[in-house]
């Protein structure tokens, strides 16, 4: 009986330190983010990544100067980085953040333009 006591105490422990990382995770990358993927064939592409966790998911918009705020269309998650989605004209544009510590965040624009971020109070 001690056995399966232990084993009920370990996987509990386990799980809750499971769902612990993720609510992490997903806390790092939530909030405004003002990002600039330097060099796209219309200059420096300045934007604010607004991104929210609603029903355990990352959603948001972004933002670019002058334009509506675009839809995120998807967000694809990994341990310390995250892909979001959104339509620009005719394109599906695809923009990495990788954490580079507690306010910062590098990445690239398209896997071609080198992005770099700052957390907004």
């Amino acid at each position: 009986m001690k056995k399966v006591n232990l084993i009920i105490i370990v996987f509990t422990l386990f799980v809750s330190l499971t769902v612990e990382a993720q609510n992490t995770h997903q806390d790092y990358f939530a909030g405004k983010w003002n990002v600039v993927a330097v060099g796209t064939p219309g200059g420096d592409s300045k934007l604010i990544v607004n991104l929210s966790i609603r029903n355990g998911k990352l959603k948001g918009t972004i933002i670019r100067s002058g334009k509506e705020p675009a839809e995120i269309s998807k967000v694809e998650e990994t341990t310390n980085s995250v892909n979001v989605y959104f339509r620009h004209l005719f394109y599906k544009v695809k923009l990495s953040m990788v954490k580079r510590d507690d306010n910062h965040v590098v990445g690239s624009m398209m896997d071609k333009y080198k992005a770099s971020g700052v957390r907004m109070n």
